[in-house]
Order: C-alpha cells, then structure tokens, then sequence
C-alpha cells in the first residue's frame, strides 16, 4: 500500500503567481482550454473549459477535467470539486452530464439539453476523471498498469489541484469544497485529509451522497434494504443475514467462502444465498433504484423518443432511464471530443462511463472511513452525508446507523429533534444534526444512488444550504 506521508509544500510556482507578471501567460494557458461551443448545444453564457493537466515530470500522468463557471456572478461563488465513484467511474459522464452539471444529453445521444437545476446556478464546477484509466485519463508508461490504492488516488487528486490552480489562479482563494457520490466515501475524505495537513486550500467542507463508508455494514444492509421492499424473499434473506459477512469481501467472492470453511467447516451457505437473491431480483430491476425502470431495448428505446418529438409524451417528461446510453454515445463522437480537448492521444479504447482497465486494491475497498471522517470533524471541518431513499447498493440504513456511529465517536449530539426538510413546498427528505451542526445527515426523498439525477431540484437545495452553510429549510 502506498505510504499515507505526503511532502507538503507550497510551490515556488504558486508564490509566482501572486506577481502580476505572470498573470498573463497563465490566463493564456487557461484560454488554451475554453471550450467554444460543444456541438448541438443549447446557447449559454457561462464559460467552460476542459482539457488534460499532466501530473509528473516525465509527463506520464495525465489527468482530464472539466469545468463550468457558475451561471453568475463566478468570481464571488466558491467552487465545488465533484467526484464519481466505482472505484473507476467518470466525474465526466456521470456528475458533469447525467447529474449535477449543465447539461443533459438529448435522448438520441446526438446533442445536449439544459439542465434547469444545475449546481452552477450557486458555484463554480470543476469535475476531475480519476485515476489514469477512468475515462479519458491516461497514463503514457504504465508503471505497473492501472493499479491503484485508496492513498494513491488521493496523492495524485492533490497534486491535480495544486496544477490545476495554477493554471487558474484567480480561484484561488475562493472557498473550496469537496463533494461526489458512492466510492467518493473514500476518495472526499482522504484527499480532505491530505488537503487538512497540508494547508494549501481553501477546504470549507465536504458533502457525500450514497457514501461507501463500510463494506461489511453497507452490504449487508443492501439486503435488509432489498428484503424490505419485497425484492428477496424471507428465506433468502435470514440466509444471507445467517451465512454471510461481508465484512470479508465482495459478496460471493472467496473471502466468503474462506469465512465459512473456518467458521462451519462448509463451503456452501452464504454463496448459495446470495445466488437466490440474483434469482428472485431477476435481470429487470434497477439495484441503484429500486422503483425506477430499465432503460428499453433499443427498438422500444427508438420509438419512445419518435412519441416524444410527436408530442405524444406530456409536458413534464419523466426521468430519462436511458441517459447513460445516451451520454456515452454523445461522448464517443469525434467533434465532441474535438471540442473538449479530449483523447488527443487517440486512446486505444472508447470512452465508457465505467473504466474497464483500472485494477483497484480489494483490502482498500473494505476500510472503514469513520475514524477518518471523525479527524476531519475534529479539525472543524463541515461534513455532511445524504442518501437518496431509493437506493439499495449503499442504502440509508446502512449510512444512518453509521452517522450515528461517527456522532458517538465525536460525542456530539443531536442538535435538534429528526425532523423533514422542504424543497418547492414538498418535503425533500429528513434531516439532523449534530452538535454545532457541522455534522449534518439528510436523506432526499424519492432519490437513488445518483441523488442529484433522480431528483435534481431537491438536491439543488441541499446543495446550496450546504455551500451557504444554512440549515435545511424546514416548512415553508
């Protein structure tokens, strides 16, 4: 594993930066990465910009953001670095185009559609693909190929920022915050912590939706969450709750089996459990929401977007079950590449959403984040978590047992009663908080793993209390 020691030191760089002399040459960098007009895109007045910054010396690494001022007013806002999860999802295809950014693609994947309820509309978005392999980052001599640990990522995170502000000085002193989703439960609060130590930013807080904060606590709780909404059945479920701990590994994997030939001298039970549970869910349910449909197959998909442009759908369309289709075709098109200052290296590979090369540590992905999450806490840091409702891979139960976990730890408690929040005059989930109210958990009501595409205005108004540092509005 790599060491958890990072050399902090301000670059003389950046103390260049601060003499007027070199302002130009790196607003002239930046220039070189404004992004003009992305094709069939709906008319905008903010700027974009996006292109690779290389990590080291040898210029190996090279990492690929994108990043969208805020709608107004962008030199007064904070800024918000958003990660995606996996390990080895895109921020790009995931956060930037199908959640939280300012656009959505058209449902033929051949154009885009403003997103009303953007997180631009109160910030600044830079969205970071990482590691090397994750979409369209990639590593020129590959070390030891795409291998990856939690202290890596987050090093190599820390030092894309650092270049990153340089190459956009004028934010740096706007507040800074860290959020993403899902394997962002590990990446935001290392690479918080890296940023805490070493004192170069301006961290103002880090929010985390869906987080994997435990592997063993997480995964169990998916089939308590599963067995709830009468997806597993009652035997299957007292088997896998009898047979299996997760805290060993993936479920299913030889970790369980190994866990059961010490335990019970038998290599069946958890294994066979978990089989039934893939039965009874059967290849049709949406395990990130479990009350939303699949995406069609293609020839139903084609014709649902013909009714669509003859009218026949009503005014308010209903969430897009197809988006990830429809980015990753929108995002494979050359002149889309093109303008984006992407694959300008003509990756071997096509753009997916979800890298297929990047081989991430196993014993990683099983930490528990807790105890790092209560150092960041104690160094007055705001840390809020929220879960969308609906979603049964990092479900709620899971999460909120944990908060509680964490509020124990810091022996904080609740500063108010558990109570809802409103968003436009519904309620928009349930909330608490803790202690001085740094410490804050909320769940979004009819959300799914992906908070801000399943219910993007409420998620909006999570996301601005968080920034604004305000409590979440109770009943209007």
């Amino acid at each position: 594993m790599a060491s958890h020691r990072l050399s902090c030191f301000l670059s003389p760089f950046i103390v260049l930066v601060l003499s007027q002399s070199f302002l130009p040459f790196l607003f002239g960098a930046s220039l070189e990465h404004l992004v003009s007009d992305l094709p069939n895109q709906p008319s905008v007045e903010f700027k974009q910009y996006s292109g690779y910054i290389t990590l080291d010396e040898t210029k190996s690494t090279n990492f690929f953001y994108y990043f969208v001022e805020a709608e107004a007013n962008a030199s007064s806002l904070p800024i918000t670095l958003w990660l995606n999860g996996g390990p080895g999802c895109s921020s790009v295809g995931g956060g930037a185009f199908s959640e939280l950014g300012p656009f959505y693609p058209k449902p033929n994947g051949q154009g885009l559609r403003r997103n009303p309820f953007s997180w631009n509309k109160v910030a600044n978005l830079l969205f970071l693909e990482s590691p090397a392999g994750v979409g369209w980052s990639y590593c020129d001599k590959k070390r030891d190929g795409y291998n990856y640990d939690d202290w890596q990522v987050a090093k190599e995170n820390l030092a894309f920022l650092r270049k990153w502000f340089q190459l956009f000085p004028e934010y740096t002193s706007h507040p800074l915050f860290l959020t993403g989703e899902s394997y962002a439960g590990h990446y935001i609060p290392q690479l918080a912590w890296l940023m805490v130590v070493c004192k170069e930013f301006n961290l103002h807080g880090i929010l985390i939706g869906n987080p994997l904060l435990n592997y063993g606590i997480d995964t169990s709780a998916t089939y308590s969450f599963l067995w709830s909404h009468g997806v597993i059945s009652d035997e299957t479920f007292h088997g896998v709750s009898r047979w299996c701990d997760f805290r060993y590994g993936y479920m299913g994997g030889e970790a369980a089996v190994e866990y059961e030939e010490r335990r019970e001298g038998k290599k069946e039970g958890c294994i066979s459990f978990l089989a039934s549970a893939r039965n009874e869910m059967g290849s049709d349910i949406n395990i990130y929401d479990v009350t939303a449909d699949v995406c069609p197959p293609p020839i139903l998909h084609q014709a649902i977007i013909l009714h669509k442009q003859m009218g026949v759908a009503g005014e308010k369309e209903a969430r897009d079950v197809c988006i990830d289709h429809e980015i990753t075709r929108y995002l494979n098109k050359p002149d889309v590449q093109k303008a984006l200052h992407a694959n300008l290296t003509s990756l071997p590979y096509p753009w997916e959403a979800c890298s297929r090369i990047v081989n991430y540590n196993a014993t990683d992905q099983l930490a528990d984040m807790i105890p790092l999450l209560a150092r960041l806490a104690k160094n007055g840091l705001p840390v809020w978590i929220f879960s969308g409702d609906q979603d049964s891979v990092v479900p709620l139960t899971g999460t909120r047992t944990q908060i509680a976990k964490l509020a124990q730890r810091l022996k904080l408690k609740p500063k108010g009663p558990y109570q809802p929040w409103y968003a436009h005059g519904q309620v928009g989930g349930w909330w608490e908080a803790y202690g001085n109210e740094s410490l804050v958990y909320a769940t979004v009501r009819g959300a799914s793993h992906m908070v801000p595409y399943a219910q993007p205005e409420r998620a909006l108004v999570l996301f601005s209390s968080f920034i604004d540092g305000k409590l979440l509005p109770s009943r209007p």
